[in-house]
C-alpha cells in the first residue's frame, strides 16, 4: 500500500513511529507538511500539489494535524478525500472533535456522562450561568485549546468572574464547568481503535496542578479500565465519527465522564506506558479498512 501521513515534523514521536509501522509491512510511506500542500478545485479533477508537483493521492492518509492548523489542515485532508483516498479520521470528524463545545453538545444529546457544562456570550449572563454549573471551583476552557493550554480552575466565584471577564475581553469563546475534585487530579486516556480500546493509562498531575496532560508534567501509569469505562470510550469515538481517537475520562461519584475526544492523540505517552505496539494496530486497522473511495462519517451534526 501507498500510505501519506499528514505531519508538519517527521522527527516527531508519534510521526515517526507510523513510519516505522508502515515499513516494517513493507508499505510505502510519505510524510507530507499540509502547510506545503496547495489545491485547485475545480468540477470532476480535483488536484492537491505539494512543492511543484502533482500528487496522485495512495491509498490511504494518516492525517497528524496540530490544532493550530485544524482549518488549513482538514482542507487539505478533504481534498485527498475528494480524490478517493481513504482518510484514517475524516476531515469532518477532525473539526468536529476539535470544537469542545460542538462535542459536548453531541455527547450529551447522545446520553454520554459529561461534566456540568454551561456557555453563554453576554456578560450580563454570568452570575447565571455560575449558578447554573454549580458551587467553586470551577473550570474555565477555551473551546479550541489544547494539551492543558487555555484551562483554568477558579477556587473562588470571585475569580471566576475575573477569568470570565478576561476571556471575554480577549473576544475568547469558552466553557464553564463543574470541577471533578473525585478524580483527584487523574484522567483515563483511552486510545480507541475501530471499535475497541487498544490500550489505555492514568494520568496524574503533578503537586499543584489539576492538569493531568503529560506535557504539564502528569505521570502517566497502565490502568484497567471497567466495561462501562470501555463502552463509554467506544461510545464517544464513534459519535465523533473517529477510526482513531484519544477518549479522555474522569471517574466521578455518577460514573466516567467525558472531558474530550482528541483526533490525532499523541502515540509517545500510551506507548511508553502500556509497553504495546499502537503504531501498528494503526496500521493493521488501515490494512483491513483501506478501500478506494471508502469514506465514512459517523456520528451527526
Amino acid at each position: 500500500m501507498q500510505i501519506t501521513i499528514l505531519s508538519r515534523n517527521r522527527r516527531l514521536y508519534s510521526t515517526r513511529r507510523l513510519v516505522e509501522a508502515c515499513e516494517a509491512r513493507d508499505h510505502e510511506v510519505f510524510v507530507i507538511d499540509p502547510l506545503r500542500c496547495y489545491m485547485n478545485i475545480v468540477p470532476h479533477a480535483p488536484e492537491i500539489h505539494y512543492k511543484g508537483r502533482k500528487l496522485e493521492g495512495g491509498d490511504a492518509i494518516i492525517p497528524r494535524i496540530g490544532a493550530s492548523v485544524t482549518f488549513y489542515g482538514t482542507a487539505v485532508l478533504r481534498q485527498f478525500e475528494m480524490i478517493g483516498v481513504y482518510p484514517l479520521n475524516e476531515s469532518v470528524a477532525i473539526s468536529r472533535s476539535r470544537d469542545k463545545l460542538r462535542s459536548m453538545q453531541l455527547l450529551s444529546r447522545k446520553g454520554i456522562g459529561v461534566p456540568v457544562t454551561g456557555f453563554a456570550h453576554s456578560p450580563d449572563d454570568t452570575d447565571d450561568l455560575l449558578d447554573l454549573v454549580g458551587r467553586p471551583p470551577f473550570v474555565i476552557k477555551l473551546t479550541e485549546g489544547t494539551q492543558g493550554k487555555g484551562v483554568v480552575l477558579a477556587e473562588t466565584r470571585k475569580a471566576a468572574e475575573s477569568v470570565i471577564d478576561a476571556f471575554r475581553g480577549l473576544d475568547a469563546h469558552f466553557l464553564l464547568q463543574e470541577f471533578i475534585k473525585e478524580a483527584k487530579g487523574a484522567d483515563i486516556r483511552c486510545f480507541v481503535i475501530g471499535d475497541k480500546v487498544v490500550a489505555a493509562m492514568k494520568r496524574q498531575a503533578k503537586d499543584g496542578e489539576f492538569r493531568s496532560n503529560i506535557h504539564r508534567g502528569g505521570v502517566a501509569t497502565p490502568i484497567r479500565i471497567t466495561p462501562e469505562e470501555r463502552s463509554t470510550a467506544v461510545r464517544a469515538a464513534r459519535i465523533m465519527g473517529l477510526n482513531v481517537s484519544g477518549v479522555d475520562l474522569l471517574r466521578s461519584n455518577h460514573g466516567p465522564v467525558v472531558m474530550e475526544v482528541n483526533s490525532s492523540p499523541g502515540l509517545e505517552g500510551i506507548e511508553a506506558a502500556t509497553g504495546k505496539d499502537v503504531a501498528g494496530q494503526i496500521i493493521s486497522f488501515i490494512e483491513k479498512n483501506a478501500r478506494l473511495g471508502k469514506t465514512r462519517t459517523r456520528g451527526g451534526g
